[in-house]
């Protein structure tokens, strides 16, 4: 089986993917400026370095803004990517024309000066809120901090929102040739479902599985259901 590369979320870095990605046989990458990762302030040009350390027909998987990284980098190397696996994903996070179903642009601006204010009290509200409409929210929110690396410097996680601001990957979704597997939360508030089956309808060869009763964190959430799903696709 090609091997598979997985990219984390913004802010917990990849603390909370680690049971999956040993479920998976899968190798976490770090986001630009976690852990030892350098920071690159640039959507494109970390996209493009991406690019360069994936041996060709790899697997890759993005979880949130892991996974419009992972969609970028499918549709700039399609070489490279042989299957792509979108959790919590989406082609664009913020409201824009044709795009309803995403954050509005005002909440993410409030959202980015109060993690400039004061990130570490941010962070259990940060969470708390992505889980809201999940039958297990207090737990998984628990679970998630429990397992959330060190954050990253201040920068680095302006960076990150900047991106979320952005980037519109809409254009270059139909590029995306590798088969696609969506794994969604149905009652994901953070980024809706419905702009979950926007993006996999973008791309020629994607499909969406949602996960009902789960929010922001399907692989803790159901992980049992989670790692079915993903193995079955990873392995097909």
């Amino acid at each position: 089986m090609p091997p598979l590369f997985i990219l984390p979320g913004w802010c917990l870095g990849s603390g909370p993917l680690q049971a999956i990605a040993k479920a998976l046989g899968g190798a976490l990458v770090d986001l630009p400026g976690y852990g030892e990762a350098p920071f690159e302030g640039d959507f494109d040009r970390a996209v493009a370095a991406l690019v360069e350390r994936l041996p060709p027909a790899s697997q890759l998987a993005g979880w949130s803004l892991g996974a419009m990284l992972a969609l970028a980098v499918a549709a700039r190397a399609p070489e490279k990517i042989s299957r792509l696996l979108l959790i919590a994903g989406t082609a664009s996070f913020v409201q824009r024309e044709g795009w309803p179903h995403a954050m509005p642009p005002a909440t993410l601006g409030e959202f980015s000066a109060a993690v400039r204010l004061d990130a570490a009290a941010m962070l259990p509200r940060f969470v708390g809120g992505f889980n809201r409409g999940d039958a297990r929210a207090r737990a998984v929110t628990a679970e998630l901090l429990r397992l959330a690396s060190p954050l990253p410097p201040a920068a680095v996680l302006a960076g990150g929102l900047d991106w979320l601001r952005d980037v519109d990957l809409r254009e270059v979704a139909g590029r995306v040739a590798a088969p696609t597997l969506l794994l969604h939360g149905a009652a994901d508030p953070l980024m809706p479902l419905a702009a979950a089956e926007s993006c996999a309808a973008l791309m020629p060869n994607a499909r969406l599985q949602p996960f009902d009763d789960c929010a922001h964190a399907p692989f803790l959430s159901d992980p049992a259901r989670f790692v079915a799903a993903a193995t079955s696709f990873l392995n097909a």
